[in-house]
């Protein structure tokens, strides 16, 4: 992997503590609809959304240093 992260080739593999550290620091939103239904007739809808961020990271976005 190059030492600049800015020229890293598409075939360059990540580590999971790579990518869990990225993605600590920069954050991440999951967004999930789920619908559960019989016979055509809907019975439950979730609307799930996370925000997974470390605590630094969170007050960051928030303008909260």
């Amino acid at each position: 992997m190059s030492m600049n992260p800015q020229y890293q080739d598409k075939n360059d593999q990540v580590s999971l503590c790579e990518a869990l550290d990225r993605l600590l620091n920069k954050g991440a939103v999951v967004v999930a609809d789920i619908t559960v239904s019989v016979a055509n007739i809907d019975l439950i809808y979730l609307s799930l959304q996370a925000l997974v961020a470390s605590v630094e990271t969170g007050k960051r976005l928030r303008g909260k240093e």
